[in-house]
């Protein structure tokens, strides 16, 4: 049990300085014990998955706060735990915001662009591919396999030869940092 715990802290401490090995072994140590905690809570495999991945996600991009006092599968717990009720916050939010107005539920609508909606789909389409160059290559990597080569994730972690999970976890994260990179040209 010593061991296993020098050898986590050893493989935090390595995550701490962006090794990606340490975050996979990490990954594929706790997902389970994560994924496990999220289904007793929602009972539903898609959410507990969901929630799983924003778990490791947001946890590894604030490794640098872990404190080595705690049990690092007590900290995890700790993260999904308050993701699972900002989930459920926004479930409740949703129902409300749905339930408004229920006349419109039944309107439809013509969603085919306009010439003018199409020139600015491209323009936009254009500006996100220089968006996401400025990612790192491997974030672009999974991003272009799944918006633009349309890969299922099962099929990205064959082509790149790495554990699903992890696959999950790397777009979450190069989505997130895709959504800052375009929030801080939109302040410019």
């Amino acid at each position: 049990m010593v061991k296993k715990n020098i050898d986590i802290l050893n493989l935090i401490e390595k995550a701490k300085k962006n090794d990606r090995k340490a975050f996979n072994t990490l990954l594929n140590t706790y997902w389970s014990d994560v994924y496990r905690f999220q289904f007793s809570k929602t009972d539903n495999e898609d959410e507990a998955e969901d929630i799983t991945i924003k778990t490791f996600s947001k946890a590894f991009d604030k490794i640098h706060l872990y404190n080595d006092k705690y049990n690092f599968k007590t900290w995890l717990i700790s993260i999904s735990k308050n993701i699972f009720l900002d989930h459920l916050r926004k479930q409740h939010t949703d129902t409300i915001s749905i339930n408004k107005k229920e006349s419109e539920a039944y309107k439809i609508f013509d969603e085919t662009p306009s010439p003018e909606d199409q020139l600015i789909i491209e323009q936009n389409l254009i500006q996100l591919k220089n968006f996401i160059k400025l990612l790192k290559p491997h974030y672009q990597e999974v991003i272009n396999l799944r918006y633009f080569r349309e890969m299922s994730y099962k099929e990205m972690a064959n082509s790149l030869d790495e554990p699903m999970n992890t696959i999950k976890v790397k777009l979450l994260r190069a989505k997130n940092l895709l959504a800052e990179i375009i929030k801080k040209s939109s302040k410019n």
